[in-house]
């Protein structure tokens, strides 16, 4: 073998030799965690599309800086000579994020379902009080301030109820508890309003006892009006006979104490007149003897302890008349009932006719129950 030949293998050699000395040196570079690291981004993002966030924000908290954690030592490392990198701790930390991650997902699960369910018996709970308020209170005239709250209370729980159908469900619990709170305080003060009005309920019974009697024991028609149930009752021979929605004075609530107070008067009346279609702007009327001896002594009395001044008028003209069926409350303190039912009790009802107009037929207990 002459002497070129020698030295191209001695140099091929040595180049392979190099090669493979450089290829082993490569080998023994550090890779980095991509694997960890992919699987812990991965399952990160499955949380916070789970809203993990929002429904377990301790552990997804901890998995996000675990995983930032991760990416700042990977960064430190990069930074580093190629064979003096180690990737230890950004594989720990993916693996500790990526657990995390997990145990985020499944909490935020758990929580959210758990959450879920309350929040749809807290929405069906508010959609009874507000059938209860409107069952109740739909036509008490109750004040301005708390209509308005009322019908706030109502929107927030629409609001609350499209969020929840949104799977927004921390939202809607938001949104709910402000509906909550609106809805029962404005229950609450109206219950106490209605309470206090109740307390002549012994009265009122009084009077109903009294006038069904009279109509039992002189075999004659009498009327009842109920002012809590908007009805106009007519008993015959102390039976009931007919029964008719009546609509009220706009501010019903209470005694009849002044002209233009708009209330319709409480207490024991008869008819003094029949008006008929010429008679009167509301198709036909019965006239009852408002102001009684009992509403004259009471406003006297008022007028006397300074309740009342003395330019007030204690009014009168109240009166059972048509053009009703309006479905509110509109008169100046008389009942209205719809023309067709006038007629009926035009027709059966004389001069002298009892005529007992009370707050409630029923206890409020008995509402109470039955709300």
């Amino acid at each position: 073998m002459n002497r070129k030949v020698k030295i191209s293998l001695i140099i091929a050699g040595g180049a392979i030799f190099i090669l493979l000395i450089v290829l082993l040196l490569f080998r023994l570079v550090p890779e980095p965690p991509v694997v960890s690291v992919s699987k812990a981004r991965e399952a990160l993002s499955a949380a916070r599309l789970n809203k993990a966030g929002t429904y377990s924000p301790v552990p997804y908290r901890e998995a996000e800086a675990l995983f930032d954690s991760a990416m700042a030592n990977w960064q430190k490392e990069n930074k580093r000579f190629i064979w003096f990198r180690d990737f230890e701790k950004v594989k720990k930390f993916a693996e500790m994020s990526g657990k995390k991650s997990a145990e985020a997902l499944q909490s935020s699960t758990l929580n959210a379902e758990d959450l879920k369910t309350r929040l749809i018996h807290r929405i069906d709970s508010v959609n009874n009080l507000i059938l209860t308020l409107d069952k109740l209170f739909n036509s008490y005239p109750l004040e301005p301030e708390i209509r308005t709250r009322i019908s706030k209370g109502k929107l927030l729980l629409k609001e609350a109820e499209i969020e929840y159908k949104k799977g927004e469900y921390f939202r809607a619990g938001n949104r709910l508890a402000d509906s909550e709170d609106l809805l029962l305080t404005s229950y609450q003060s109206s219950l106490a309003n209605i309470e206090e009005y109740f307390s002549a309920f012994s009265l009122w019974k009084k009077w109903i006892d009294k006038t069904v009697s009279e109509s039992k024991r002189n075999r004659s028609y009498s009327v009842i009006i109920d002012k809590f149930a908007h009805k106009c009752y007519i008993y015959y021979n102390g039976i009931r006979k007919y029964e008719f929605t009546a609509e009220l004075g706009i501010n019903w609530v209470g005694d009849k104490r002044v002209k233009g107070d708009k209330t319709t008067p409480e207490g024991h009346y008869r008819i003094v007149k029949k008006l008929s279609k010429s008679g009167t702007k509301y198709y036909k009327a019965l006239l009852i003897d408002y102001p009684n001896k009992e509403d004259t002594e009471r406003f006297r009395k008022e007028i006397s302890a300074g309740t009342l001044p003395r330019s007030a008028d204690i009014g009168g003209l109240i009166e059972i008349h048509g053009n009703g069926g309006k479905g509110i409350d509109w008169t100046d303190g008389c009942v209205a009932l719809t023309d067709s039912e006038m007629d009926i009790i035009f027709d059966i009802l004389k001069v002298s006719t009892p005529v007992t107009i009370v707050g409630s037929a029923v206890g409020l207990q008995e509402i109470l129950k039955g709300k």
